[in-house]
């Protein structure tokens, strides 16, 4: 998996749990706000959750949610169960159980858009040419990529602050338009593409991805922009000293821009 985010994660699948029986005291205020957090129906169900979303280990706390859906099949937890196994299974770079899981919490919340994200994510990443469900996988990522945009961009409710609500809306927006710029990258559109990344790369602002801009460069190398695609590889490489294989990937794209931007200057009489 290309693109990860970390940032404000385990702020935001924070559940803000409270009992069903606390919204009844309280301001106007506190009671609306208990309204929209997750309800456990009983003191029970709540420290059995509580448990559960303690547990460490992508693979324990997968086996911690299915085991709390057992017990409660109707609980409102469930989904942050999911969601914490599906954010730790990202921490160990498992596409396919992140795009389980996801799948998981988009069941039981279809507005999730975390789940949206990474689950576009895992199958922009894992997109191949020869797919024998390429155009499912395409249509998939389109509507989580597509329907992730729509989500942040209309705000989250956290006790961390407006800021820092703010920061991840932002960041899932970067990562569902790069998302999409890749799925349209390797399906041949690179005019979509190269719309999407600079989106993506414009946004993400604050944690920039070389992948983002990698595959800018790419998309603007295909439509022969060189001079704009090697300025995109020059941001890959500031960005990739810690990513090897990258690096090696966004040298020989650096090289090869430069012998092309350097020929055309050649060619026109241009100065460098």
């Amino acid at each position: 998996m290309t693109t990860l985010v970390t940032l404000l994660i385990a702020i935001m699948i924070s559940p803000g749990l409270a009992c069903a029986q606390d919204a009844s005291s309280g301001s106007d205020e506190s009671r609306a706000a208990e309204i929209q957090r997750p309800q456990a129906r009983s003191e029970q169900e709540r420290a059995d959750f509580t448990s559960a979303y303690a547990t460490r280990g992508a693979a324990a706390m997968e086996m911690a949610a299915n085991d709390f859906s057992v017990h409660y099949p109707e609980s409102q937890l469930r989904r942050y169960l999911y969601s914490a196994a599906m954010v730790q299974y990202q921490g160990e770079n498992n596409p396919e159980k992140i795009l389980a899981m996801g799948e998981h919490v988009l069941a039981l919340d279809p507005e999730d858009p975390l789940a949206l994200v990474l689950t576009a994510t895992v199958l922009a990443d894992g997109l191949g040419d020869h797919d024998r469900d390429r155009e499912r996988k395409v249509s998939a990522i389109k509507r989580n990529a597509t329907h992730a945009i729509r989500v942040a961009g209309t705000g989250f409710i956290t006790t961390a602050g407006d800021r820092s609500a703010s920061i991840y809306g932002t960041t899932l927006q970067a990562m569902a338009y790069s998302a999409l710029g890749l799925m349209k990258l390797k399906t041949g559109d690179d005019a979509g593409a190269e719309k999407d990344l600079k989106i993506a790369a414009e946004t993400a602002t604050i944690k920039p991805n070389p992948y983002v801009w990698y595959h800018l460069a790419l998309a603007q190398d295909h439509r022969k922009k060189y001079k704009a695609a090697l300025g995109s590889v020059q941001q890959a490489l500031q960005l990739s000293s810690s990513n090897l294989e990258l690096q090696k990937l966004a040298e020989a794209e650096h090289e090869r821009l430069s012998g092309l931007t350097r020929g055309l200057r050649e060619e026109t009489g241009d100065q460098p």
